[in-house]
């Protein structure tokens, strides 16, 4: 690709992203499900504040905001964060000295990876044994595909053949949803490819919301859905996608644990 066009596609996912970050902020209801996600993601890990997290994708990303010490991260270059690099190029990244984080968060970037399986080997070089990847991405259920392969505006594909996109275009505008998934569900002979890095069998998966995060109308719009309805909604949706996740479940969250000294 001509690197005009290049340039072309990184200014306006630039663009793209601070005109997100400021809808996301500005949506009382989207702030309170991405409140919750986090201490869902984070209920397991002792006294996260204290730890060492990399966050990578930090582009729209509020988990700054609720949690300081989260070191933020983004190949697209904004105010807001701490260190601006390429995630793919993680293991040679200097500025993070090896094995001195304790936690790598992810949520709904690994599917905008030209290559997660090679992202999420290396990404143990920089972890501390026995640290933790912890990863958000869509999940699959009888309720949430066709509003993830009809209504969103990102494909959903789960006919490729290998665990990468094809095509990488800009930091936004390449993706497939459906790539998390397989990985972590569907291809167990893609996930073994980690083997050697994870303590697979200490893997540990939970289902997170069923329309909550719909009903707030997402970062493109804001549904004039009053704090105390959608609040009270959201415990029973959580409830439902947590207790039946194959039925309602739209997203899940992933802990790998690095075995590699």
């Amino acid at each position: 690709m001509a690197s005009s066009t290049c340039q072309t596609l990184y200014e306006h996912d630039l663009e793209k992203t601070r005109k997100n970050r400021r809808r996301l902020q500005s949506n009382i209801n989207l702030m309170f499900w991405y409140r919750e996600l986090y201490l869902e993601l984070f209920r397991a890990i002792p006294d996260i504040s204290q730890k060492r997290v990399l966050e990578i994708g930090s582009g729209t990303s509020p988990l700054k905001i609720f949690f300081p010490n989260v070191i933020a991260s983004d190949i697209l270059r904004l105010d807001h964060l701490d260190i601006i690099f390429d995630c793919h190029q993680i293991d040679e990244f200097e500025a993070i000295a090896d094995h001195s984080i304790d936690v790598i968060t992810l949520t709904n970037v690994l599917h905008h990876l030209h290559d997660p399986i090679h992202f999420l080997r290396n990404a143990t070089r920089k972890l501390a044994y026995g640290g933790m990847v912890l990863i958000v991405e869509p999940y699959f259920s009888l309720v949430s595909y066709p509003l993830f392969k009809f209504l969103h505006h990102e494909p959903v594909d789960f006919s490729i053949k290998r665990p990468m996109l094809d095509r990488v275009d800009g930091p936004l505008s390449s993706s497939n949803q459906a790539l998390p998934f397989m990985i972590f569900f569907s291809k167990p002979d893609w996930l073994s490819a980690l083997k050697d890095c994870y303590a697979l069998e200490e893997t540990e998966y939970d289902f997170f919301t069923c329309l909550a995060y719909m009903l707030t109308g997402g970062i493109s719009r804001t549904f004039p859905l009053p704090a105390w309805i959608y609040r009270p909604y959201f415990v029973l949706d959580r409830f439902l996608a947590m207790k039946l996740p194959k039925l309602f479940a739209s997203f899940f969250c992933v802990r790998l644990v690095s075995a590699r000294e």
